[in-house]
């Protein structure tokens, strides 16, 4: 059995979400943001086997994490999995074959053990969620975090993230930059609200906290197109870390112990291992 996961963000942002986290025995899609087209050529330029997913996870339900889910599942026959009140928030939704989950739970899949925790958004029950890869006595192989869409970290979210090696972690604006760019101030006050999105200094402070001995790479997620810059994400991020930019225009940072910090995008699929 392999002993690491690997975790192929192959989109992140306003427009559009997709995740699959590769186990041993089968892949976990998270969020379906995607057209299927967009969704299998990504996949395809990094050499992801769409054909291993075993199932699909569904965060939250706004558009941009479930608008392409029903013609995925067209082709589709493994496991749908998400919360009730996600399921009732979108019609469409309640048409297709979940199996309900409590954002505080714990399901077996490709070889993973997929864990649930709260997170905090404008929705009706959103989640995060934790991939370790447990061996034959038990031990912890590997682990991976994810959350994004949430305006402050739960107690659950920061004990499930705590420690892993690739933490996924929403880092979606500046606050200068959301506080004087052309958002409407209803908008603004949502964004940078507790029930909105992370901002680059509230991920920074979450990374001091969550970022331990394991962890080798942390990847700055859903950053916002209008209120955020990957080089400004990434400063900050590598301030906070006591990491050195690993190239002129700050698109990567590590660290001496071999800490990297990434940034995710819209528009460039990318592959953690």
């Amino acid at each position: 059995m392999q002993d690491r996961l690997s975790l192929h963000i192959l989109a992140s942002g306003s427009k559009g979400n997709a995740t699959v986290v590769e186990g041993p025995e089968g892949s976990v899609l998270i969020d379906c943001g995607l057209s299927r087209r967009s969704l299998m050529e990504r996949a395809d330029e990094l050499g992801v086997d769409m054909g291993r997913i075993s199932a699909v996870f569904l965060t939250h339900e706004h558009s941009d994490h479930v608008g392409g889910l029903s013609v995925f599942c067209n082709r589709f026959s493994g496991g749908l999995y998400s919360t009730a009140g996600t399921i009732a928030a979108r019609s469409y939704l309640s048409d297709l074959p979940f199996t309900l989950i409590s954002a505080n739970d714990a399901v077996l899949i490709g070889g993973m053990r997929v864990r649930t925790f709260h997170t905090s958004h404008d929705v009706a029950d959103p989640f995060g969620l934790r991939f370790d890869l447990v061996g034959d006595g038990g031990e912890l192989l590997d682990s991976i975090g994810y959350c994004t869409d949430t305006g402050v970290l739960t107690e659950e979210a920061l004990d499930a993230l705590e420690n892993v090696r690739i933490l996924a972690l929403e880092s979606n604006h500046d606050r200068r930059m959301l506080a004087e760019g052309p958002y409407p101030a209803f908008l603004k006050r949502r964004v940078g609200g507790d029930f909105g999105h992370l901002s680059n200094l509230q991920a920074a402070e979450a990374a001091r906290q969550l970022i331990g001995p394991d962890t080798e790479t942390f990847v700055a997620m859903h950053l916002s197109e209008k209120n955020n810059r990957p080089s400004v994400c990434i400063r900050t991020l590598a301030e906070a870390l006591g990491a050195e930019a690993a190239d002129s225009t700050f698109t990567e940072a590590r660290r001496a112990d071999g800490l990297r910090i990434l940034a995710a995008s819209q528009n460039r699929p990318l592959t953690v291992r």
